[in-house]
């Protein structure tokens, strides 16, 4: 139960900090310890709840531009997605997505270092968007998104915000996908309901230290953790 705790405060004050990353910390501490047929659905359940309170505490950030296409995104990504699932071997398709992550957030960090202000391809906006939602409706993989999100957005508080608004579309969908799947059961249910008290406390120190930190740092904390969530999920896919 201590690695438990110790998993779930981590990311979800990560969770709190930037917004996103948590499935990744979580899934990271708690392969030490469990399988992933019992970490995915408990870290589910508690990230369900801290997408609400993220949302409506950066609900004046909120841009339907941002957020509403996404959403639609990543629940059309479900249907590519079964497609993939059932004609290609998915561990291809995460290590390609977890290199274009890698890419990415590599841009990222020369274009915020260089003070680059480029005009953005609409084409590249929208190439990212669509691989953003097949990636997160079919693995719950939200780097990509965040990718996406982190481009088009311009402090913390709009990242948080729209992401967290997208990620309530896509934990809703794959609730009810688990639930009638019977991977979610009573016991992970009561699982998240004991550590939910630990996902309040670490999201809210986490949205503390944000507050405290400098945007630009934070801004390079998102960075650095998108770029270690596609390396890590080439590293975990490569293994296999």
């Amino acid at each position: 139960m201590v690695l438990w705790i110790i998993a779930t405060f981590v990311a979800f004050f990560i969770k709190g900090l930037c917004g996103f990353a948590n499935t990744l910390v979580f899934t990271s501490i708690m392969g030490f310890g469990a399988n992933n047929v019992a970490i995915s659905p408990v870290e589910l359940m508690l990230g369900y709840p801290a997408n609400f309170i993220l949302t409506i505490k950066n609900r004046k950030k909120l841009d339907p531009k941002v957020y509403i296409p996404l959403a639609v995104l990543v629940f059309a990504g479900c249907i590519p997605g079964a497609l993939l699932l059932k004609n290609v071997d998915a561990t291809y398709i995460k290590i390609v997505f977890g290199v274009v992550i890698i890419l990415i957030g590599i841009e990222m960090f020369f274009r915020e270092q260089g003070k680059l202000k480029f005009k953005e391809s609409k084409l590249v906006l929208g190439i990212i968007g669509i691989l953003s939602g097949v990636l997160c409706g079919l693995f719950g993989v939200g780097a990509l998104l965040a990718a996406y999100v982190g481009r088009v957005t311009g402090t913390s508080d709009e990242f948080k915000a729209n992401i967290s608004a997208v990620f309530i579309v896509e934990n809703t969908f794959r609730i009810i996908l688990y639930s009638v799947m019977g991977i979610i059961t009573f016991q992970g249910f009561k699982q998240a309901l004991i550590l939910m008290p630990v996902v309040i406390a670490g999201l809210f120190a986490g949205m503390f230290s944000s507050k405290v930190l400098n945007e630009k740092i934070v801004k390079r904390l998102v960075i650095i953790l998108l770029i270690v969530s596609g390396a890590a999920l080439i590293i975990m896919n490569c293994n296999k």
